[in-house]
């Protein structure tokens, strides 16, 4: 099997913030390469439990690869938004000690010439997650109107060019369609003024793009949600992201599950259920200097923690 390269992002911070215990059950809901699982394992052992997902086959493999001597783990082919139901039919009630989310795509999909995610290499337009999924980013670019393009760009990529890209896009795919990475990046670049900046112009787009293929915000959202309802008080959820949407999310979920009131300023009396959770760290905890200097992306992670009280 071909090596899966990946980069454990704020791998002690986010593991150390679960406060793991021995015979407790933990969540992974973002495999990877295994990293973040490998070091929950070690603290839980001999009786402690953790369930893994990742939708992504190489990820899936690599990890039974690397953490194969571990016997109280199980690995979920699927995707965490589906955590209820994989979790009722594991017979667990309650996450008992925490859940760790490390958002984003991973460097092995960002970096794998044939997965399509990047603009620096040429390869189909792809951009999948769960590879066995029918839609990619194929579709988006060829099959989305100018309008939809237009906010998904805006709303996902924060892109200033969205109109002009989004028109160029429209214009390009109905001479020929636009099969290929290389083939959108050029059309993005042709569509943009040419502006001093070390940030390559189809950046944002790309991102916005896999953001809408694999549902990334959505499932974020929907997940915490199905999460919270999951937890038993005293476990912790830990959550990496990597650009200011998702983290915006999370800061928010977090700072509204936390407050004592959410009343409308006339109304006289509270009747606000108590808060679900206390928030672990107010701001949120970054990457260390000596970990950016080794893996550049990290820079951009930020670490939300928040325990459950009620």
């Amino acid at each position: 099997m071909e090596e899966f390269k990946h980069f454990t992002v704020m791998r002690n911070e986010a593991v150390d913030a679960l406060e793991c215990k021995d015979g407790l059950v933990y969540i992974d809901c973002t495999l990877g390469g295994g990293g973040h699982s490998e070091l929950i394992l070690q603290k839980i052992q001999p009786n402690g439990r953790l369930i893994s997902f990742d939708i992504d086959s190489d990820a899936v493999k690599a990890a039974e690869e690397r953490l194969k001597s571990y016997k109280n783990l199980t690995i979920i082919k699927d995707s965490y938004t589906n955590i209820k139901k994989v979790l009722h039919d594991l017979g667990i009630e309650k996450i008992t000690g925490g859940v760790l989310f490390d958002l984003g795509a991973s460097y092995h999909q960002l970096t794998k010439q044939e997965r399509g995610f990047s603009f620096s290499k040429d390869a189909p337009l792809d951009m999948r997650f769960n590879q066995e999924s029918d839609f990619s980013a194929y579709n988006v670019v060829n099959e989305y109107s100018e309008d939809d393009l237009v906010r998904i760009f805006s709303e996902y990529g924060e892109e200033h060019f969205s109109k002009r890209i989004a028109k160029k896009i429209v214009e390009m795919r109905r001479i020929k369609k636009i099969a290929t990475t290389r083939e959108l990046s050029d059309i993005i670049v042709s569509a943009v003024p040419r502006v001093k900046t070390s940030i390559h112009p189809a950046t944002r787009v790309f991102q916005a793009i896999r953001i809408e293929v694999n549902q990334e915000l959505t499932n974020v959202k929907n997940t915490l949600n199905d999460v919270l309802d999951l937890l038993e008080v005293g476990a912790i959820i830990s959550v990496i992201s990597f650009h200011s949407l998702e983290d915006r999310i999370v800061k928010h979920f977090f700072r509204y599950h936390s407050q004592r009131c959410h009343c409308e300023k006339n109304q006289m009396i509270c009747k606000c259920p108590p808060p679900k959770l206390e928030l672990v760290n107010k701001k949120p905890l970054v990457a260390t200097a000596g970990e950016v200097r080794e893996n550049p992306p990290s820079r951009s992670a930020k670490l939300r923690v928040a325990r459950c009280i009620n």
